[in-house]
């Protein structure tokens, strides 16, 4: 019986190639959102042959700066993480994209980073009944109440 070598990033399940190839044969930008035990990255990619080349990229940690005082993997902190990366996106010239989850599963922090990206103008092809309450990106829910609007004022400004 011959041994058959299996992909390093297969074996430790990190990337899932059959999702990545399709996502690869559309050609389009894509939109990848890495939510950590402390905080929220998102990040908008134009694929290559070569390697992945960021357009644009948001951490959460840039939300303190701007005024933020609570959790940096909140839903509200996704949403503003977001559109963050969405404005940001926008200034460098993209216009659409998809998301591309890999591995890891569609949760509603995640749907709220995507939601960010929607509001701030970039086209994804997203349905609207999977994204979180409008009370819940509001952070209406939490403890530690934070002005969502404000922060997101603050991101327009800058980005104009």
């Amino acid at each position: 019986m011959a041994y058959s070598k299996i992909l390093r990033r297969l074996r430790e399940e990190k990337t899932n190639y059959k999702k990545r190839g399709t996502m690869l044969i559309g050609k389009r930008d894509f939109i990848t959102v890495n939510i950590t035990n402390e905080n929220t990255q998102v990040q908008i990619l134009k694929p290559g042959m070569v390697g992945d080349k960021v357009i644009a990229s948001a951490h959460s940690r840039s939300l303190l700066a701007k005024g933020w005082k609570g959790s940096r993997k909140s839903i509200p902190a996704a949403y503003l993480t977001g559109y963050l990366a969405g404005k940001k996106a926008l200034g460098q010239g993209a216009k659409d994209a998809i998301l591309y989850t890999g591995t890891r599963r569609y949760t509603q922090r995640v749907a709220a980073a995507l939601k960010g990206v929607v509001d701030a103008g970039i086209e994804v092809p997203a349905d609207e009944e999977t994204f979180p309450a409008t009370e819940r990106i509001n952070g209406e829910h939490l403890t530690v109440k934070n002005d969502v609007s404000k922060v997101k004022s603050s991101i327009d400004s800058e980005a104009k």
